[in-house]
């Protein structure tokens, strides 16, 4: 189902507690508000659509990838990037990583451990800024 955007900042700063299986719903939800938005969304983590849960969905262009828990565990190449979000105004500055490694739960909840890169690293970073309560 598709939800609102959160675009309160008290909230967005809070940090989100792990997601379990219990949290399954959230899942179509975010895919569902994601595809909503694609004209100026290209992920987003739980607490936009109101829910502290550590979820988010990245857009990969053939399809969106749920990230349950996700967890940066490695990241080299740092550089200054500009970003926009779609719960804020404006675009802001922050620092990215050009390669991460990321270990989640994927949508089955099977652990999981992948490399990205470029601009889906740059993405998956910024969503997880969320889940910690970071505003960029």
């Amino acid at each position: 189902m598709v939800q609102k955007i959160i675009r309160d900042t008290l909230f967005l700063s809070q940090r989100s507690e792990d997601a379990t299986e219990a949290d399954r719903p959230l899942i179509s939800d975010l895919k569902d508000t994601l595809q909503a938005n694609s004209k100026t969304c290209v992920g987003m983590a739980a607490n936009m659509i109101g829910l502290k849960k550590r979820m988010i969905v990245v857009d990969l262009g053939i399809m969106p990838m749920i990230l349950i828990n996700p967890k940066i565990i490695q990241k080299s190449g740092s550089y200054e990037a500009e970003e926009g979000c779609l719960s804020l105004v404006g675009v802001r500055k922050t620092t990215r990583y050009r390669e991460i490694t990321v270990e989640y739960l994927d949508e089955h909840f099977q652990r999981q451990r992948q490399k990205f890169s470029g601009f889906i690293a740059q993405n998956i970073q910024h969503q997880c800024d969320h889940l910690e309560g970071k505003i960029i």
